[in-house]
C-alpha cells in the first residue's frame, strides 16, 4: 500500500478537521507515506473525488467525520470496490472507527491490513450506500436538527444539543416492514435503524451486536413512544442495554424493505440520504467494502 489518496473535509467536527489535520499531515508524512490530499468544498463532492482516484491509487482516505466516510465509500463502491478506504477520524461522532481494532489513526494507516467489510445498499428511486447505517423517523430528524445546534458546541454535547430539539417535534410513523421472506408486518414507530456498525450519533449503541462482516444488517424498530419513554430509553441505548424493552425490538437479516404512506426522511451514516422516500429496499452487500484495519 504506497499510494494514498487524502480527502479533507475541513468543516467535519465542526472545524476540528481544519485544526489537527496539519499535525495528522505531518505524522504522515514523518511515518513515510507519500499522498496527495484534496479538501472538499461543498457537500456530495467526495464522491466524485473518491470515484476517480480509485482508479489511480491504492487506498482512498476520508479525513473527517462520518458523513466524509459516506462519502468516499460511496465512491469507491461506484469504482467496483478495488481501492481500500483508509480513515482519519477528525469528526464530531466518529462512529465508523468503532468498527475498527483500536490504534492510532496514523498508525493504522502505516501499518494495518485491509479487510472486507460489508455496505448497505438503499434503493429509493435512486441509490445510496451507507457504511454504517442508516435510520427513519427519531434518529434522521435528530441528522437533521444538528444543523440548527450553534457551531461552539462540539463533540457529544452538539449530539445532545440536536436530541433535545428532535424532543420538541418529532414524527410518529406508520411502516409496513419485510425481513428477507418473511411476511411483512406494519408497525408505528418512533425510529427503525438498519445498522452495519454498533453506533450511531457518537455515542448511541443501538445495534451493540452488529459486526461489519457478517453478511447481515442489524435492525432496531423502537414502538411510537412519547417523550417520556424516549428519554427512559437514552441511557440504556447509550449503554447498549436495552435488548429486552418491550417498547422495542432487535432483528437481523439480508433485505429489509420498508414501505410508507407518508415520506420519510432518511438518515445514513449521519447524513441526510432522501427526504421523500416512500418505499426502501435495503439490501446487505456482503464484503464489498475494503478497508484499511
Amino acid at each position: 500500500m504506497n499510494r494514498f489518496f487524502v480527502i479533507l473535509n475541513p468543516t467535519a467536527g465542526r472545524g476540528r478537521a481544519r485544526r489537527e489535520w496539519p499535525g495528522q499531515a505531518a505524522a504522515l508524512r514523518n511515518a513515510g507515506v507519500s499522498f496527495d490530499v484534496v479538501e472538499t468544498r461543498e457537500p456530495g463532492e467526495a464522491v466524485g473525488l473518491a470515484q476517480r482516484a480509485a482508479r489511480e491509487v491504492d487506498v482512498v482516505v476520508a479525513a473527517g467525520g462520518d458523513g466524509t466516510v459516506h462519502e468516499v465509500a460511496n465512491g469507491l463502491l461506484l469504482a467496483g470496490g478495488k481501492a481500500a478506504l483508509g480513515v482519519l477520524p477528525l469528526g464530531s461522532g466518529d462512529d465508523f472507527v468503532k468498527m475498527l481494532p483500536p490504534r492510532d489513526p496514523v498508525e493504522r494507516l502505516v501499518q494495518g491490513t485491509v479487510r472486507p467489510f460489508d455496505a448497505g445498499r438503499i434503493v429509493a428511486g435512486a441509490t445510496r450506500y451507507f457504511a454504517n447505517g442508516m435510520d427513519i423517523g427519531f434518529g434522521a430528524h435528530g441528522a437533521r436538527n444538528i444543523r440548527s445546534v450553534p457551531g461552539f458546541i462540539t463533540g457529544f454535547g452538539a449530539y445532545l444539543g440536536a436530541l433535545m430539539l428532535t424532543l420538541l417535534r418529532y414524527p410518529k410513523l406508520h411502516v409496513r416492514v419485510q425481513l428477507d421472506d418473511a411476511p411483512p408486518f406494519e408497525q408505528s414507530t418512533a425510529m427503525t435503524a438498519v445498522m452495519n456498525g454498533r453506533c450511531f450519533g457518537g455515542s448511541f449503541h443501538v445495534c451493540p451486536d452488529a459486526r461489519a462482516d457478517d453478511g447481515l444488517l442489524d435492525l432496531l424498530l423502537v414502538e411510537a413512544i412519547g417523550r417520556a419513554s424516549i428519554l427512559a430509553l437514552v441511557p440504556k441505548i447509550m449503554r447498549g442495554t436495552h435488548a429486552g424493552d418491550r417498547r422495542l425490538r432487535l432483528a437481523r437479516a439480508r433485505r429489509v424493505v420498508i414501505e410508507s404512506q407518508e415520506p420519510l426522511l432518511v438518515e445514513a451514516d449521519g447524513e441526510i440520504a432522501f427526504e421523500e422516500a416512500r418505499r426502501l429496499e435495503i439490501i446487505v452487500r456482503p464484503g464489498a467494502l475494503r478497508v484499511l484495519a
